[in-house]
């Protein structure tokens, strides 16, 4: 086993490697002839997905029984916008006095607003519904006001002044609190009413405060519990919200037609929560049931059927179920093209989602095409400095990352950077993103100087903005981590990757896939220093939860086998690892199409695992195999290339073929060499 060691630590050494992004925050550290693949959850792309996308679906959440009416023309579009702007630097005037609990707030508030900004005419219609709603609620308190105060109130929300109204629904529930069953209900209502209008001027402190009181003044009303579980779940409070859209569920179902559209709504809402939390076994039916009744009451042109078929095309994708998102990504495409345009922000949106899919897929043509589309309709319609323009520019950069082309990933980057640090100041989270961006990109070069300090002002953003124990703040730690990982600093490494799996495992539970992505990071760094009995038990954990969590045929099951196979031919024993090998690959395969890079790495650690043991004629056509996809979807230089073409070289000189190994040296060298130029 001597000179097995001496081996492995070579190999563990990063001057050793070459690194690569893989989609969906995929790192791949090549180890002389096998690849190390670690799930870093960097943040682009799929994180960047905006609304909407997917999410909780908004509206139709008025009381039964109640006309709704109109708010005329003395409340404009430009003054709602103005309102928000008011808003938003009201926000920005308070976080930096804020403690990390107000401040977290203040930053989903920020981003609630920029949601708005991105479709402003449906905020505005939304924003309208709101105050007509509130209007006609003040009917329910004629006998305990004053005509005229009712009418000043009215007239106020007319002109989209919400201070009146709050000021008599604020009067209606100190009153009605401590009525009879009557003044119980009403004093719910007022509550509610306080949660909306709360809601709509983006105070969310306020309105879950609200809501809260609502629910436990009447908690058989669905609609105070939809709103509390929606806007809980916006905060973050997954179990909470869990409690509440059940509950909200549950009644509606009792009360109403099993295919009413409000039904439907509970079960969309609920189904995002899950999917939020991965546990999509239990979000699929919800969904399939949302959208049958959808497409039932609404028609399958509709764009709630669009929102529908969207997000069950998000839960497919998750789970590498590719040949079932992609038609339902395209029918989402395509209602949402007739029904607003071609050119609509929310097509942007959809273009956007099929183009990650296909990146997820390696299918980078069709992927650039779309995003390139998704980056042009976003900048004719929101202007070339909107922050949506820089989720699309991200997306784009992170392809081009993909596939070592570095030189037109990074412009795009910074671009990126510099719009949100421009749009929403430079302690705004989605700074934080673009810094981690740019960083992986600076890793994947080996410029390690140059990537910490990104990594550093990246971690420090979310600390302060998002409070130290927020998931985001784990995959900067995370992050760092590798980084210093592949510097061999695995004392200042170790530390880092503990913090993220600790909130990892705090904020998602034991069981979440994210949590495996930890455990296996941290097991990786193990099996780097030689720690093998400390490395085993923490990827067979990670392995069990992927399997549960994802299915045994996900690409991230074949990451953790893959892991598991280098950690057993490390220790020479190869009759463990193949069998692990050969099922990723096989999962590889069947998952993403026989010609995917994810397929070329399985290849390769297999081609790997053959020719230590001197079995040269079974590993020979696996390098070929793996240099020839490479080559066709990374092209001719990219770097994998270059490793591939050395392990294929020293294997033909260890088979005597030298003459054969020469010029493939040659190229490999070459594309290094070419690689330091452009570095």
């Amino acid at each position: 086993m001597g000179e097995l060691d001496q081996l492995w630590k070579w190999l563990s050494n990063p001057d050793n490697r070459g690194i690569v992004a893989l989609v969906g925050g995929g790192v791949a550290t090549i180890v002389g002839g096998a690849w190390v693949l670690y799930l870093h959850l960097s943040k682009p792309p799929i994180s960047d997905i905006k609304q909407p996308v997917s999410g909780i679906v908004a509206g139709r959440d008025v009381i039964a029984g109640r006309d709704i009416t109109i708010i005329n023309k003395d409340f404009p579009l430009g003054q709602f916008e103005k309102l928000l702007k008011e808003r938003n630097q009201d926000i920005l005037d308070k976080i930096a006095q804020a403690d990390p609990e107000q401040r977290a707030l203040f930053n989903k508030e920020l981003a609630a607003i920029k949601a708005k900004f991105d479709n402003l005419q449906k905020a505005y219609e939304e924003q309208k519904d709101r105050l007509a709603e509130a209007s006609k609620a003040i009917d329910d308190f004629k006998r305990d006001f004053p005509p005229e105060q009712l009418e000043r109130a009215r007239k106020a929300l007319a002109q989209g002044d919400v201070g009146a109204a709050e000021g008599l629904f604020r009067q209606a529930l100190e009153k009605c609190t401590e009525q009879a069953e009557k003044g119980t209900k009403q004093a719910a209502e007022a509550a509610y009413q306080l949660g909306v209008l709360a809601e709509g001027r983006i105070d969310y402190g306020q309105a879950d405060k609200y809501y809260r009181q609502a629910v436990q003044l009447q908690p058989d009303n669905p609609g105070y519990l939809n709103a509390a579980g929606k806007l809980t779940y916006s905060l973050g409070h997954y179990q909470e919200s869990e409690k509440l859209l059940k509950r909200a569920l549950e009644l509606r179902e009792q009360s109403l037609n099993p295919e009413h559209p409000d039904v439907a709504q509970s079960l969309n809402n609920l189904a995002e929560l899950y999917r939020a939390q991965g546990k999509y076994g239990v979000a699929e039916p919800l969904y399939k049931r949302a959208l049958v009744i959808n497409e039932k009451i609404e028609g399958p042109e509709h764009l709630y059927v669009a929102i529908c078929l969207n997000n069950l095309a998000l839960l497919y994708q998750a789970q590498g179920k590719y040949e079932e998102s992609e038609p339902l990504f395209k029918q989402a495409l395509a209602i949402r093209e007739k029904a607003l345009g071609p050119e609509h922000p929310h097509v942007a949106n959809s273009l956007n989602n099929l183009a990650l899919m296909y990146h997820a897929q390696g299918k980078y043509g069709e992927s650039e095409s779309l995003f390139k589309q998704a980056l042009a309709i976003k900048e004719k319609t929101l202007l070339p400095e909107h922050p949506d323009v820089s989720t699309s520019l991200n997306n784009l950069a992170a392809l081009y990352q993909a596939q070592g082309k570095y030189s037109q990933a990074e412009p795009l980057h910074q671009r990126a950077l510099a719009i949100r640090e421009k749009a929403l100041g430079p302690e705004h989270p989605d700074v934080a993103t673009s810094l981690n961006n740019l960083a992986l990109l600076n890793k994947a070069q080996g410029k390690y100087s140059q990537a910490e300090p990104l990594y550093q002002r990246s971690l420090a953003i979310e600390e302060r903005a998002l409070g130290p124990e927020h998931p985001d703040v784990s995959v900067s730690l995370n992050n760092l981590a590798s980084l210093y990982d592949s510097q061999r600093k695995y004392g200042e490494a170790e530390p880092l990757y503990k913090r993220s799996l600790s909130i990892r495992e705090k904020a998602l539970g034991l069981e979440h896939p994210y949590v495996a992505t930890s455990l296996n990071n941290l097991a990786e760094l193990y099996r780097s220093q030689g720690k093998y009995d400390e490395a085993e038990p923490l990827y067979q954990r990670s392995l069990a939860i992927a399997e549960k969590a994802l299915g045994p045929e996900h690409p991230n099951v074949a990451v953790n086998l893959n892991n598991l196979a280098l950690l057993y031919q490390a220790q020479g024993e190869y009759g463990r690892a193949e069998p692990l090998y050969r099922r990723a690959l096989k999962i590889y395969e069947k998952a993403l199409g026989a010609e995917h890079p994810n397929v070329a790495t399985s290849l390769n650690n297999l081609a790997g695992l053959y020719d230590s043991q001197g079995k040269c004629g079974e590993a020979e056509p696996l390098y070929k195999r793996a240099l020839a996809i490479w080559e066709k979807s990374l092209g001719l230089e990219h770097p994998l290339v270059a490793t591939c073409l050395e392990n294929y070289a020293a294997l033909l000189k260890k088979m005597g073929r030298g003459a054969e190994a020469s010029p493939l040296e040659a190229r490999a060298k070459t594309i290094r060499a070419r690689r330091a130029e452009k570095n």
